[in-house]
Formats: C-alpha cells, structure tokens, sequence
C-alpha cells in the first residue's frame, strides 16, 4: 500500500510528515507495525531519512484515548515518534514543522495562535514570515546528575521540558575533544533517567548566547533539538543568575545548533518560547 508523505525540518532537525487526518491511512497499526514502519521512513539510506516521523492526525480520529485526552481543546494532534520508531513525549522542532505544514495547506490560519495536541498536553503555535514560534510550558528543573562519555564525565542539570534532558557545560564541542562524535549515547544513571536521556553539552559564548551539540534518545546526535535548546536556555540563565520568574526577568537566548541557530525566551511566567525557523520542502508518496 502507497501513502502520501512529506519531509521538512528545523534547523535540520529533520521529519517525515504522514498526513492521516482522519486517522483511516496509519492508525489501524500495531504498535510492532508502528516500530517497522518508523524505522523504515527514517532510514538514511534505505528510506526517505530523518530523525523522527511526525503522523498529522485529527485528536477525534485518535483510536489511543489516553492521547485523545491529552489533545483536548485542540483540532490537530501530533503523534510523534523517534527513529528508531519509539513514542516520545515532545518535540519542539518537530511542533514548530507540523504547524508550517497546517499553515501551508490552509488547515490552519496564518498568524494566529493554534493549538496543537501532543503527548505533552497543548502546545500553542504561531506561524509567520519570518518563522514558527511554540510556547514550550514550564520547564521543570529537577537537580543535577552526570553524564559521560568515556573517560570524561560531567555534572548535568536535569530538566523536564515534557521529555527529559541533561544538561552539561563544557570547555568544548569538538568532535576530537573529551564529548567525542556522539556514536553512542552517553553513559548517564538510569535511576534518574528510567526511560533514556536527550543530553546537551553546552559552551558558552555571551552572556545570552550559547552552542550545543545533542544526543537524542531514540535518534542519536541530531543537528538540531527545540526542547533540547529550551533545556539548554533554561540551565545557562540559571548559570547567569537569571531567576526563575519575577516582573524584570524576560530572559532571551541564542542557542546555536550545528543546523542553525533558535531563540529560546524564559518568560516573566516561567514559561518557555520557542522561535526560529520551519520549512516543508518535499512530498511524494511511498510504500515502505
């Protein structure tokens, strides 16, 4: 059976899109179909390629009602998996991606908030010109822990932006350096992180702006992370002195990604934004 697909990305943190509004194409599968087929459209070079697979879905047309629930008070849900084919909670790229893909097939209006379910509750998004712009929530700061990779090892914040992050500083990103190429996933303590772990290894440039590379569970090193930048602005304005919330504390980060850069705001609210940009650039259909 052929389907319709798309491919698009955020600061190349790249997706495959599945149009199943409502919900007759993809949702008869089984959680073993689900894993196969993920898999299959992610691949790099056997598939169309990419680091997750965001399925666009009407929250009625959900058959999962735990999903459902979470999608209440929204029109769309999207129902997004890792690579390698495993649910995740949130993916703030991703979001950014399926919001200009309602936009540009008239789903959705053009500059208005809309919004979108997710296995972490709504998430509302706006799309312009000049790019796609999400309100993560509020963080959740949880405490240190450690990450590594042989032989270095590192303190690590642990921070909750609907999925789970560690957050590490480092004197360097280079590939040669003590972080390494990120082949494998870094060691981190499974008390802590009882379902994996997206890892950030963060040097700071100014007061205000960052880089990171990431590790993504389920995806490996990716090029870009949007919940991953959000963790990432979070712990360095905690590292700067920024407090969590109060009337003067609008606090906004550049974080650069190998895939480009993302602005994260850390509201006056506690709450996270954020913005940067998100294109649609293929559509075909496939039988894998």
């Amino acid at each position: 059976m052929s389907y319709p697909f798309l491919k698009g990305h955020g600061t190349e943190n790249d997706f495959v899109l599945l149009p199943d509004h409502d919900g007759s194409v993809h949702g008869g599968l089984t959680e073993r179909a689900w894993t196969t087929r993920v898999a299959a459209l992610c691949d790099r070079r056997a598939g169309i390629g990419g680091d997750g697979v965001l399925r666009v879905v009407r929250t009625a047309a959900l058959t999962d009602t735990a999903a459902q629930a979470l999608g209440a008070g929204s029109e769309w849900f999207m129902d997004y998996r890792n690579a390698d084919g495993s649910v995740s909670e949130m993916c703030g790229n991703g979001v950014r991606v399926f919001a200009r893909h309602l936009v540009e097939e008239g789903l959705v209006p053009t500059g208005e908030p809309v919004p979108i379910g997710t296995r972490d509750g709504l998430k509302t998004v706006t799309v312009t010109d000049e790019g796609v712009s999400v309100d993560m929530g509020i963080p959740r700061v949880l405490g240190d822990s450690v990450v590594s990779v042989a032989p270095a090892s590192w303190t690590a914040l642990h921070i909750d932006m609907g999925n789970p992050h560690a957050v590490a500083f480092v004197d360097s990103l280079d590939p040669a350096g003590p972080v390494g190429a990120l082949l494998e996933a870094p060691e981190h303590d499974g008390s802590v992180y009882p379902h994996g772990v997206n890892v950030e290894f963060v040097l700071p440039v100014a007061r205000g702006h960052v880089a990171m590379r990431v590790h993504e569970r389920g995806s490996g090193e990716t090029r870009s992370c949007g919940t991953g930048a959000c963790a990432v602005a979070v712990a360095a304005a905690l590292r700067d002195g920024v407090p969590a919330s109060g009337p003067d504390t609008d606090a906004t980060y550049r974080v650069d990604v190998p895939g480009g850069s993302l602005a994260v705001t850390w509201t006056r609210a506690g709450r996270a934004v954020l913005s940067g940009p998100a294109v649609v650039v293929a559509r075909g259909e496939t039988c894998l």
